[in-house]
């Protein structure tokens, strides 16, 4: 991951105004959205597997 540590504004920039270019400006609001989306239900699913995990180590008797 070096290469991560070089870069700048203007490569984020770059990187941006590729996207745009891609996607078309008129895509990026639903794209957005559903990446909003994915994130929440991957933060849910998330925190469930970890209550989950929580209640199963409290129903286990200790040996």
């Amino acid at each position: 991951m070096g290469f991560l540590q070089n870069l700048t504004g203007w490569h984020a920039l770059i990187v941006l105004a590729v996207i745009l270019l891609f996607f078309g400006a008129a895509k990026l609001p639903s794209l957005a959205r559903s990446v909003g989306q994915s994130a929440r239900i991957l933060k849910d699913e998330v925190s469930g597997d970890a209550d989950t995990r929580a209640d199963t180590r409290a129903d286990t008797p200790a040996a």
